[in-house]
This record gives structure tokens, C-alpha cells and sequence, in this order.
């Protein structure tokens, strides 16, 4: 019986506390923490993903000059090697070593024949007309043993790097015999890599050459600023996208390797709020909240881009005059009580004052 009586106690003294407590607190209200509404912008990117590539204008494929057989290969595919650096050595095959031969045999006799000529005009044996064939003989001569020579006919040879480079494909094996204009290797300018991406055609549409690029490798590791050197003109059928080509100077990423590009195409003007002041409603709508006269106020509003944790939103029925609720914003209604560091909007507004 005693604790019985206990118990209806309390329960009599919490029914007569409540309505002190509604007396004293009012309607609910809600703390939150407010900001000015600012008007400002954004820049508007296209964010893409591709691999670092070498252009055509880059790159150089290195051919056999004459019938040749590959004596001994220096580099592999995907090495990076300075200007100058051996690539490969060449040595002529049996026809064109004796084509060399004979192109020498020929010059020699060229040779004699024309001072034998001189000889006979001095003793009024030879006409000049007569000297004058003998010193085009040697003159053809000696041009066709120097076309085998540029060619690398005289005997083994290096071939090297005619600039920085990163050899991108070796076509031979070593002790292979290859034809005149055979593709040897092929190589790349180490300092002239290009990221291609791919975007979608209405992307496309914002992007123009000279666009600025932010480009990071994936792990966001390593950053660099390019530009925009090509917008594709169709749509490559086998991904129906639009190739983007991204000029990347002092590029610290490897060539093959994936990238991320964010293509800046312009500013997106607004409002300019934090990402945590904007909400979406049950119905996915995004909308933010405003204090008027020291209650809540949710304004819809559009999302017209981001960047990092801000957002530029535009919306008909936004006031700049009216305070934008940064938190506690979930937990309001229309036309609750707002709070400022526990006074209410109205409060805060009249201290001000």
C-alpha cells in the first residue's frame, strides 16, 4: 500500500508540473545556426576519366632503310630513354652488302677511267666531250655508293633516339631480316603526353579547346594543369562518346596510365550555400530553409552545380534578405520557432537592433 502511494504521488506531481513546462517553453522551436544568403558563382565543370596517350604528331615509327637484319635490340616497350640512347643496331643483309660492294668497285673504276681520260686530252687523245662523260660517270658513282651509305650499307649500325622519348612499341626480334621501310620500333616525346577522355555529347557541346583542366591521377597523389588541345567532332561508335584530347605540360603521370579530368567550361551564377544547408523532401525535391520573422520558411529550390562542399542554387521564392538555417535545418517545419544559440530568430533579431 505504501509504495502504491508513492507511486501515485509522483504520477499526481509530473501531471501538475506539465503545464508549467508548456507555460514556460511555448510552442517548440528548433536551435539551429544561420548564415547570410549570399548570390555568387561556381565554376562549372565536366569531370571525365581516360589514359594518358601519346598524339600522332608525337609520335615517330623508325624504319629499316634498306634490306637489313637486326643485330642486337638496346630497349624495351614502355622504357624511357634520353636523346641520343641506343635503340637497336642493324646490320645489311648478304644482297646489300654486296650491292655496297659493287657500288665501290663501280667508283674505283669511275675513278681510273677518269684519269685515264685527263691523260689521253693532254696527249690530244680525248675530246673534251669525252672528259666530260668520264666525270659524270664518277659523279653517278659516287652518288650511288652514297646512297647505299645513308642507307647502312657500309656495315653494322646504331640506331638512336632522335629526342627524349618513351619507346612505345618494338615491331622486331633480334637476328630478324627485315625489308627496306619495315617498321623497326616506335617512339613517343616523352614531354608531349596527352590524356584522351571520353565524355557525352551534351558534355561535349560546353567543351572548347583552351579549356583549363585540373588532371589527377586516381589515387589524387599527383596533380597537374593542362588544357583542352582537341573536342572530337562525331561520336565514336563504339562507345557513343565524344573523345576530349587534354594537353598535359610537365606531366608527372606515366604514359597508359588512368586519369581524372575536370574540365572548367565556365561559371554557374546563384546562390552560392553549403552542401549541408541544402535538403531533399520525401518527393527527392531539393529545397533549403530561411527564417522569417523568427520562424522557418522551406524555400524549393535547383541545384545548378558543385564544388567541394559548396553548392549554387537559384529558386523563385528565395529572399536575400532572409537568413539561410546552415543546421538543425532536417528538424524544421513551416512556420516553427527558430532558435539562435538559445534565443529565438525574433530575439536575436531585436538584440541586434
Amino acid at each position: 500500500m505504501r509504495i502504491q502511494t508513492l507511486v501515485l504521488a509522483a504520477a499526481l506531481a509530473c501531471s501538475a508540473m506539465a503545464p508549467a513546462i508548456a507555460a514556460e517553453g511555448g510552442a517548440p522551436s528548433v536551435l539551429a545556426n544561420v548564415a547570410p544568403l549570399k548570390a555568387g558563382s561556381l565554376p562549372r565543370t565536366v569531370t571525365a576519366w581516360g589514359s594518358m596517350l601519346s598524339p600522332p604528331s608525337a609520335t615517330q615509327v623508325i624504319s629499316a632503310r634498306t634490306s637489313e637484319a637486326v643485330g642486337a635490340i638496346h630497349v624495351r616497350a614502355g622504357e624511357e630513354v634520353p636523346a641520343g640512347a641506343p635503340l637497336l643496331q642493324l646490320v645489311p643483309d648478304a644482297q646489300t652488302a654486296a650491292s655496297y660492294s659493287v657500288a665501290q668497285s663501280a667508283l674505283r673504276d669511275a675513278e681510273l677511267a677518269l684519269a685515264r681520260t685527263r691523260d689521253m686530252l693532254a696527249q690530244h687523245l680525248a675530246t673534251a666531250q669525252q672528259l666530260d662523260a668520264a666525270r659524270k660517270a664518277r659523279s653517278d658513282a659516287q652518288a650511288a655508293l652514297d646512297a647505299l651509305k645513308a642507307q647502312g650499307a657500309a656495315g653494322a649500325s646504331t640506331v638512336r633516339a632522335p629526342f627524349h622519348a618513351i619507346v612505345t612499341k618494338v615491331s622486331v626480334t633480334r637476328g630478324a631480316l627485315v625489308a627496306a621501310g619495315a617498321a623497326l620500333l616506335e617512339i613517343a616525346k616523352a614531354e608531349d603526353l596527352t590524356l584522351r577522355v571520353n565524355v557525352t555529347p551534351p558534355q561535349a557541346r560546353l567543351v572548347a579547346p583552351g579549356n583549363p583542366v585540373q588532371v589527377a591521377s586516381l589515387d589524387g597523389l599527383h596533380r597537374v594543369v593542362g588544357k583542352v588541345a582537341r573536342r572530337g567532332a562525331s561520336i565514336d561508335p563504339g562507345t557513343g562518346l565524344v573523345p576530349i584530347d587534354i594537353a598535359v605540360p610537365a606531366n608527372p603521370l606515366f604514359a597508359g596510365e588512368s586519369a581524372q579530368a575536370v574540365i572548367a567550361v565556365g561559371q554557374t551564377e546563384g546562390y552560392v550555400v553549403p552542401h549541408a544547408a541544402v535538403l531533399v523532401n520525401p518527393e527527392g525535391k531539393p529545397y533549403v530553409v530561411q527564417v522569417e520573422s523568427g520562424r522557418a520558411r522551406r524555400v524549393a529550390v535547383e541545384v545548378l552545380g558543385a564544388q567541394g562542399d559548396e553548392n549554387v542554387v537559384r529558386g523563385t521564392a528565395l529572399k536575400a534578405d532572409q537568413p539561410l538555417v546552415l543546421s538543425g535545418n532536417y528538424q524544421l517545419d513551416d512556420g516553427m520557432a527558430v532558435r539562435l544559440g538559445g534565443k529565438t530568430a525574433n530575439d536575436s533579431a531585436a538584440s541586434a537592433r
